[in-house]
């Protein structure tokens, strides 16, 4: 079940990423803080009705102790959705997401978790695929000795840094969270998490609408309200992923970013070259070697 989960998350992350560069507006400012507010809310309602329907219970310690892992997260995607603002999807994702596997092998080095010598090998594929995926468009990208004093070139390579490190080090605590020590269940930790970027979506919402003077519209907004719930919908898939085998189920979960360059390609026609295939096509046989390892 949990490969299922993680192939599902994968696909829905791969799809969030897609709308969120669609809808993502370079000349507003404010985009990636608007899509922050779209995606809290939209977690909130899920969040709520999830309750509701399931009889579960949250408390405010529980979003106390989980909120180590929600900054992380939180801040990793805000940081995300502005780097979306300055550079190619088909760029930043690879280059965002290699702090999965990286993570995994943390994991079994920490806990001292045993692998077969398939999932080695696929874990091992995977990291090369997405490696050869960043190697590739950090070189497509235009950077000369000229640029690396231009401030939006900067931003251009610390954006999708900074998300990495951000988003590896949450992945590293919800592993321990959810699956090496147990410290909270599935169930609370995916309704700490929502309520947790419901507050920061209101947050924001309050400084930009009544400070800022900033007009919110939900209607001129459809690209990241989709964005939201396919997020929202991948991140119920993937507490129940890393609950269950986080070592496997991380790396697998990170490669969406070789679906959300394939998606790229096709909907925002962002030109790849032979070898983004080629790397693409690595990723997608170690995840299957991955899913023939824990048949």
């Amino acid at each position: 079940m949990w490969f299922i989960m993680a192939i599902l998350t994968l696909s829905l992350w791969g799809f969030a990423d897609l709308f969120y560069k669609k809808g993502n507006n370079e000349k507003d400012k404010y985009s990636h803080l608007k899509t922050g507010i779209l995606v809290g809310l939209v977690m909130g309602i899920h969040a709520t009705l999830y309750l509701i329907f399931t009889n579960t219970g949250v408390t405010f310690m529980d979003m106390l102790k989980y909120l180590p892992v929600s900054i992380c997260y939180i801040a990793s995607m805000v940081i995300g959705y502005k780097g979306l603002k300055y550079i190619e999807l088909s760029i930043s994702s690879p280059i965002q997401n290699s702090s999965g596997v990286i993570t995994s092998l943390l994991l079994v080095l920490v806990f001292k978790l045993s692998l077969s010598t398939l999932n080695i090998i696929g874990i091992a594929i995977l990291f090369i695929g997405v490696l050869l995926l960043s190697i590739i468009e950090i070189k497509k990208d235009k950077l000369n000795k000229q640029d690396i004093f231009n401030f939006l070139k900067i931003q251009v390579v610390f954006f999708p840094i900074i998300y990495c490190i951000l988003d590896g080090l949450g992945t590293f605590l919800d592993s321990v969270y959810l699956d090496q020590l147990e410290l909270i269940s599935e169930d609370t930790a995916l309704l700490a998490y929502e309520y947790t970027f419901l507050i920061y979506g209101v947050v924001v919402f309050i400084y930009l609408k009544y400070f800022k003077k900033e007009k919110i519209s939900i209607k001129s907004e459809k690209d990241k309200v989709v964005a939201a719930i396919f997020e929202t919908l991948g991140q119920f898939t993937y507490v129940y992923a890393i609950a269950s085998h986080s070592a496997i189920s991380i790396p697998i979960v990170s490669c969406y970013s070789a679906l959300s360059i394939l998606l790229s390609r096709i909907f925002l026609k962002e030109k790849l070259t032979i070898a983004q295939y080629a790397a693409i096509l690595i990723i997608f046989i170690g995840i299957i070697i991955l899913g023939i390892a824990e048949a």
